[in-house]
Parts: C-alpha cells; structure tokens; sequence
C-alpha cells in the first residue's frame, strides 16, 4: 500500500525555465545557448545544487569555460528569480494527495541561490510533510544516498513510497531502491500512474 508521495521540484511542481529566464534577460538565441553551454548543460550544474561551492568559485568555473562570455555569465547568474516559477496546481495536488490521508515530500536538486532567490515559486512548500533540498545535505540525485537518507529522515519504507520525477535516471534510481518510480511527464499522466498503484484521484 502506498503511504508516501515523494516529489521531484523542477518541472514537477514548478517550472525550471532557464532558457526562458535568460531570454528574459535580453540574450538573444545564440549567447542563451552559449551560456548555457558553459553553465546548465555542463557536469558544473550537478555542483551548483551540491551545495558545497561557494557562488563566486561557480561563478569562475563558467567562465573558465567560455572566458570571453564572462560579463554576460555574471549577469545572467547574479541573480537567479524567474529561473524557477510556480505551477498553479502545485497546492492543490498537494492538498487533495494529504486530504486522501497521503504524507507528501519533496525530494529535488536544488541551489541555495535558487532557493533564496526563487522563494516566491516554493510556496507549496509548507502544505508538505517535509522533504530533502540537495544543497543543504551536499548531495545529490541520482545519487543512492540521497533517497536512503530521505526514507530514513522521515521513517519511511521504500515498498510504501512513491517518488516522481521528470529525469528518467532519477527514478530509476529510485526503483533500484525498491521505491515505486513516475517518470513525470503531464500532471494528468501522473495522476493516471499513481492510480494504478491504488492512489485514487480526487473526481
């Protein structure tokens, strides 16, 4: 029987836009892609929600990747609101799942400057049972400490869980620990998946 449902955060119960966002700030298609070439699509990004760097040494490890971008690198990541927005159903999913007598979680990659700075799109965050931000514990999915350390935290059996996430290897990760996996790709999807593992939608 499933007692828990476990959330991914980016692209689950908000928006992780950062092609977006960096449009946003005025960079056209090419020096978006090329930001993000240097930053978010590199192994550096694992770093950023790992918690155990300090901004400004992330800030210099994109540079060294793309030095003659570095004025457009510093601006794009001084400040990070709008990278992460909320999703409107992300309060009302939660709440229907505790209503139904389910403890819910969060269990995602995050920064501590995305945290700070995209506090307005967590507001969700307070109607959950508790949850794990991978900077604060220094690690990060799909790690298999991350998921033990979630299950131990809050006393949880894996065989009574249910983690969803958009990264296919994350949940995989899951799944080799005995937790049910959801590989999120639609709300309606999940919710169809999660019936089938006896989880009841709220008609």
């Amino acid at each position: 029987m499933i007692r828990n449902i476990i959330f991914d955060i980016g692209n689950v119960l908000t928006d992780f836009r950062w092609r977006e966002f960096l449009a946003d700030k005025g960079f056209d298609e090419t020096m978006v892609a090329r930001i993000a070439r240097a930053s978010v699509l590199t192994p550096l990004w694992d770093e950023v929600d790992r918690g155990v760097w300090e901004t400004d040494k992330l800030l210099r490890e994109f540079v060294r990747m793309d030095p003659e971008i570095e004025p457009e690198i510093r601006m794009a990541f001084g400040d990070v609101h709008g990278m992460v927005t909320k999703r409107d159903y992300a309060i009302p999913w939660i709440q229907r799942l505790k209503d139904q007598g389910y403890r819910v979680y969060y269990l995602s990659n995050f920064s501590a400057k995305a945290y700070e700075d995209c506090r307005d799109a967590l507001d969700f965050m307070p109607f959950m049972d508790g949850g794990i931000l991978s900077y604060r514990e220094k690690v990060v999915k799909p790690d298999a400490e991350i998921y033990r350390l979630l299950l131990s935290r809050y006393s949880m059996k894996a065989e009574e869980s249910v983690f969803i996430d958009d990264t296919a290897k994350n949940v995989e990760a899951a799944e080799a620990l005995g937790i049910h996996g959801i590989c999120f790709k639609t709300r309606e999807q999940a919710e169809a998946e999660l019936e089938l593992l006896g989880v009841c939608r709220n008609k």
